[in-house]
Order: C-alpha cells, then sequence, then structure tokens
C-alpha cells in the first residue's frame, strides 16, 4: 500500500481512537502497536519495549519533573494570591490596572508553574470575582484570564520548549530565549486589547477609588519577590552556562519548596505529600505521553509515511510563504484536538525539516509552534482553559467564556504576523545572547 495512504488511515484511525476520549498516551500507543501488526506482522512486536524506553532515555527530561514539582509547590500555597494583590496594589493608580495586574499575574504565574489550567485556576479565582465586582464584562474578565494561561507554555521556563527541544535536538537554553521577547509581546497585545474592550463596553475605569497606599504596596513585597528571584535565577544559570536544563530545574524546585515551607508555612508532611502525588501523577502523564509518542513516531518511520509526507512537501514547488501558511493551519486545527505536548512530539520532528530547508529560522519556528500550541489550549472542542475557567465561575457560561476569549485568540494571530514580518523578536535575544546558532 502507498505510504501516504497508511498516514492518512493512521491520521484517521488516530482521531477516531482519540475521539473515544482514551488518555491520549494509551491513543497513540493502541495506534501505533496496531498499524505495526497489521502492516509488519506479530515480529515486530519484539521492539516495542525496547523503542518505548528509548523515547524516554535522554537526560534532558528530568528536568520536566522538577519544572512541574517547583510549579505544584507555588500552586499549593497561597502565592498566587500575592502575586495578584502585589500587582494590583501597584497598578491602582493605572487607568485599567486591574486587568493589567491580572494578564501580569498570569504571565509571571504561569511561568512559575509550567501549566496553564495551574493559572487560570489560580488567577482567576481572585481575579474573575474582582473585575466582576468593578463592572468589567464577564466575557472580558473570564477571557482575559483563559488566554493569560496559555502563555505559560511560551515563557520560559516551559515545559513545552522543554519537549520540543527534546524532540528536535536543538538547544533548550535557546529555546527559553527565543520565546521570551514573543511572550512578553504577547503579554502587551493582551493588555492593549482587554484595556480596548473595556472601554469599547463603557467601562470608566474607576479602579482610583481602590487606590492602595506605599505600606500596602511594600507590605506584600516579602511574599513575592523570592519567588521572582527564583525565575530570574534559573534562567541566568541556563544562560550563563552555569548549569544544564535539568540542574537548574532541580535547583529551582528545592527553592521553591524551601520557600512555601518558610513563608506559608506548608511543611506538614500531608501537604508535602500533596504536592509530591500531584507532581508525580502529571509527569508521569506526561512522560508516558512522550514514550508513546517515540513507538507512534517510530511505526509511521518504519511503514515509511514520515518520510514519504516529508518528500512530498519538500517537491510542492509554492512559495515559503504559503508552506508556512499550510503548516499554521495544520498546527491549529491539530491543537484543536490534541495536548502540546503530543503535537509536538508526533509533528515537530517532521515539520522541521522542512521549515529549514525552506529558509526558516528553527528557533523562530518553535515560537510560532507555540504560539499555535496556545490558540488550542483556548478554542474547543478541547480548549482546557475554557472549562477551568467555567469551573470557577459556573455562574458564566461557556459561550460568554469562548466569546471573551476568541479576541485573545486573534491577537495571537496578529502576534504570528508581527513574527512573521520581524522575526528578530524571537532571534535577536538567543543569536546576541548565545551567538549565532550552528547549522
Amino acid at each position: 500500500m502507498d505510504p501516504l495512504i497508511i498516514g492518512l488511515l493512521v491520521a484517521v484511525v488516530t482521531i477516531v481512537v482519540l475521539a473515544t476520549g482514551i488518555p491520549v498516551a494509551f491513543g497513540l500507543g493502541l495506534v501505533a502497536i496496531g498499524f505495526l501488526v497489521a502492516f509488519e506482522g506479530w515480529d515486530s512486536l519484539e521492539g516495542i519495549a525496547d523503542t518505548f524506553f528509548a523515547g524516554l532515555n535522554e537526560f534532558a527530561l528530568v528536568s520536566i519533573p522538577m519544572f512541574i514539582v517547583m510549579g505544584a509547590a507555588v500552586a499549593s500555597s497561597p502565592a498566587g494570591k500575592d502575586l495578584y494583590e502585589a500587582l494590583d496594589r501597584w497598578l491602582s493608580r493605572v487607568p485599567g490596572g486591574l486587568i493589567i495586574s491580572n494578564l501580569g499575574a498570569c504571565s509571571i504565574f504561569a511561568a512559575l508553574s509550567g501549566s496553564s489550567p495551574a493559572t487560570c485556576a489560580a488567577i482567576g479565582k481572585m481575579g474573575i470575582p474582582e473585575m466582576q465586582k468593578r463592572g468589567y464584562p464577564d466575557g472580558l474578565a473570564t477571557g482575559s484570564i483563559a488566554a493569560g494561561g496559555t502563555l505559560g507554555i511560551l515563557i520560559p521556563p516551559s515545559i513545552t520548549m522543554i519537549v520540543y527541544g527534546i524532540a528536535t535536538e536543538t538547544s533548550i537554553g535557546r529555546l527559553f530565549l527565543a520565546g521570551l521577547l514573543p511572550g512578553l509581546m504577547l503579554t502587551v497585545l493582551f493588555m492593549a486589547w482587554a484595556l480596548y474592550t473595556a472601554w469599547r463596553s463603557g467601562y470608566r475605569f474607576g479602579e482610583q477609588s481602590h487606590v492602595a497606599g506605599w505600606r500596602a504596596k511594600f507590605e506584600v513585597l516579602p511574599r513575592v519577590l523570592p519567588f521572582l528571584l527564583i525565575i530570574v535565577g534559573v534562567l541566568y544559570v541556563l544562560y550563563g552556562g552555569v548549569a544544564t536544563p535539568s540542574e537548574a530545574a532541580g535547583v529551582g524546585a528545592a527553592f521553591c519548596l524551601l520557600l512555601v515551607a518558610v513563608i506559608y508555612k506548608v511543611w506538614q508532611p500531608s501537604k508535602i505529600w500533596a504536592i509530591v502525588s500531584d507532581s508525580m501523577r502529571e509527569s508521569v502523564m506526561i512522560l508516558m505521553i512522550i514514550g508513546a509518542s517515540a513507538l507512534f513516531s517510530f511505526t509511521l518511520s518504519s511503514l515509511f509515511v514520515t518520510q514519504s509526507v516529508a518528500h512530498t512537501i519538500a517537491e510542492l514547488s509554492v512559495n515559503k510563504w504559503v508552506l508556512l501558511a499550510c503548516v499554521n493551519l495544520f498546527l491549529l486545527v491539530a491543537g484543536f484536538f490534541l495536548p502540546p505536548v503530543a503535537v509536538i512530539l508526533m509533528t515537530a520532528p517532521i515539520l522541521l525539516p522542512i521549515i529549514t530547508l525552506a529558509g526558516f529560522d528553527p528557533y523562530w519556528f518553535a515560537v510560532i509552534f507555540t504560539i499555535n500550541m496556545e490558540i488550542g489550549l483556548i478554542t474547543p472542542p478541547v480548549g482546557l482553559n475554557l472549562y477551568v475557567i467555567n469551573g470557577i465561575v459556573p455562574n458564566v457560561g461557556l459561550p460568554t467564556i469562548l466569546k471573551g476569549a476568541l479576541p485573545f485568540m486573534l491577537c495571537m494571530v496578529v502576534g504570528i504576523l508581527i513574527l512573521c514580518l520581524f522575526p528578530e523578536i524571537a532571534t535577536w535575544l538567543p543569536n546576541k545572547l548565545m551567538g549565532p546558532a550552528i547549522g
């Protein structure tokens, strides 16, 4: 059978299997094993265990559970509340300061936790009721938090970027740097749209009645600054060549555990165990997806699907921007149905050689790829952030949340267009601090 036909069959079967609600890791593994047996016989099962293990036999993967522990420690404490309070107090004199502080808190907390749902839950529980109380439209209040939570997969340290680096054999430190300025750019775009929407809806920005004094402003800083210093420290040791991503993640996790114990008295064995068990559950889920994706990729390669798809795309005589537009559309649709980690592991190794052959920078493309995955987090049918927000404020319907989040999706599309016009936004910082990429 023609490899392209096999690839189409694999795609259809995978969508059908995942649509049943089966966990992604088990669904990918089931499809991979089924097609191997169907086309290569039962003898092909002999190498499945080795292939699965090979997908996890990468030292850089150690950084994933460490960053998850770091985020779980922060999420289990009132750190998110304090971060929100600090920004709200310091921006109380700024027109629209509340919406700015919510999105700012989302970007910082997302970088600390590396989890979009955790960010939505932590900041949304304080931010959404406060915005509703001060008269912000429900769609804007919920949509801004849903979109702000997606920033964690772009702003470093990002677990998604780690997975991308491992899947494509690119520098994780350079990927982190490439995502920093685009992440800040998206945050500014979100803030600008939120302020414009509130003004257009007739909101008069009455935060001046909630002005905080200097004592209140400085009172919260000792509880917030240590966590911000951890982010700065992790990034410094990575880019300064002091430590590898795994080592930096381990130190960051240890310091976060220490800080929540000292500042918030989270030292009881039951609370520490809750952090460890939550981290273990999420780590195993991600690592299982990575292992299953390695098996899935092995199946596609064994059946010559990967090679045929790459060869077919490479032979298309189209403008490179048309090619990029097609790739973006494909990633956008994939993000509607699959989590970012699964999409990266299944498609990045195939797409990256094609993109680099067309003349695009691989680290710039990683940022474009990640922004597409961000869009998938706030669009149905998966749209995990939408359901998290709906759980926080069940009195606000899912259609209202979706309507409020969709304009932020368009902000991400605008962000992609800006990056296409000015790729230096993603490439300047890594080239400046680490030198030009080799190869």
